[in-house]
C-alpha cells in the first residue's frame, strides 16, 4: 500500500485578529494593507502617528535571498502580540497601537510586518514604535524560512543578524527536531 506525504494545511483566508480598546493585533496570510494599519492607529487625541514597515530584502549575510516564509503558533503568537501591545501602550502613553504580521510566503520587496502607533507627541510615538518592533522580534512565536539562491532554506527565529545553522549529522537533536535548529 502506497502512502502519500502529508499535504500542507490550507492557510485561513480570514486574518486572525485580537483587539482591545486602542489595540489591534493581527496575523494574516494576505499582503499587508498599510493604509488600514495607519487608520487603526490614528486618533483625534494624537499629534503623531509613526508607521514601521518591515520588508523582505534580497540579501542576508551577503547571500542572495529568494524569499521568506513565515510560520507561527497562531494562538500563542496572538496572545504574545496582545501582551506586547498592552505593555507598549502603557509604557509610552500611546493613544493607539496596531501590529500586523504576515505569515506564509513574503516575496522580495513586500511587507512582512506593519506597526503603527500614535501618541500625543512625536517622541513617545517614535520610541513606542521601535520598542514594539524589537519586542515583537524578541518574543513573538513567529519563525521564518530564508531561501537562498543556490542553497537550501534555513529556518530561524524572527531575529535580526543571526543565520540559522544546520544541525550536525551525529547530533541527537536532529532526530528529534528535524534537520535545522534556530539560533538567536
Amino acid at each position: 500500500m502506497a502512502t502519500t506525504a502529508p499535504s500542507e494545511p490550507t492557510p485561513p483566508s480570514e486574518p486572525m485578529i485580537r483587539t482591545e480598546p486602542h489595540i489591534y493585533v493581527e496575523l494574516t496570510y494576505s499582503p499587508l494593507d498599510t493604509a488600514a494599519t495607519i487608520a487603526r492607529a490614528k486618533s483625534p487625541e494624537a499629534g503623531a502617528v509613526v508607521l514601521f514597515l518591515g520588508t523582505t530584502r534580497n540579501t542576508f549575510a551577503s547571500l542572495p535571498v529568494l524569499g521568506l516564509t513565515y510560520q507561527s503558533y497562531v494562538p500563542l503568537a496572538l496572545s504574545t502580540l496582545l501582551s506586547i501591545a498592552r505593555s507598549i501602550l502603557s509604557t509610552h502613553s500611546l493613544t493607539s497601537i496596531s501590529i500586523t504580521h504576515r505569515l506564509g510566503e513574503v516575496p522580495i520587496g513586500e511587507e512582512s510586518i506593519a506597526i503603527a502607533v500614535s501618541a500625543p507627541h512625536r517622541q513617545a510615538a517614535w520610541r513606542g514604535g521601535e520598542e514594539a518592533l524589537e519586542m515583537t522580534k524578541e518574543r513573538a512565536e513567529i519563525w521564518k524560512l530564508e531561501r537562498f539562491d543556490g542553497g537550501e532554506g534555513v529556518w530561524r527565529a524572527n531575529r535580526d543578524g543571526v543565520m540559522g545553522v544546520r544541525v550536525g549529522e551525529g547530533d541527537d537533536r536532529e532526530k528529534r527536531r528535524g534537520s535545522y535548529h534556530l539560533q538567536d
